[in-house]
């Protein structure tokens, strides 16, 4: 299971095992909020619908869930919201609250997943989805498994 802190951009992941480890992240910048083109953080009950980037190496940039480079900082510059290393894509399991029609987390592209802006992690700055240390990221994609639970609360 992981849960998701908007008020303290913090993921909480259980273990199989039972153990807890937790990692600063990045969520929105406009807050939490479930509908479409909102640029928020839905909140609520979800599961992971798909994991993208397994074997790949640290620092791959996808586009539309598909690898295409190695981010180079000077190359690439800091501009935009540069998808990086591994995806957990989310699905809301709650109907009308982040599942169909116009609150659909899965249908939004909400991810969780690493990113080129290590420096802010810990400061809502995202776009909407969850934003994790690249270093961060590559551990939990090894630990969690498709239709994990995954709680987002304000």
């Amino acid at each position: 299971m992981i849960i998701i802190s908007i008020a303290g951009q913090m993921l909480h992941h259980r273990h199989r095992c039972g153990t807890w480890r937790s990692y600063p992240v990045s969520t929105a910048g406009r807050g939490s909020g479930n509908r479409r083109d909102s640029y928020q953080t839905p909140l609520g009950r979800h599961r992971i619908v798909e994991k993208i980037g397994a074997g790949l190496p640290i620092n791959t940039i996808f586009q539309a869930r598909r690898p295409c480079g190695i981010y180079q900082p000077e190359v690439d510059g800091s501009e935009g919201d540069w998808i990086l290393t591994r995806i957990l894509w989310l699905g809301g399991c709650q109907r009308g609250v982040n599942r169909r029609g116009a609150v659909d987390t899965q249908a939004r592209y909400i991810y969780i997943h690493g990113t080129h802006d290590e420096a802010r992690i810990g400061t809502p700055c995202s776009h909407g989805c969850i934003r994790m240390r690249n270093c961060d990221m590559l551990e939990l994609f090894d630990r969690v498994i498709c239709g994990e639970s995954v709680v987002i609360r304000p």
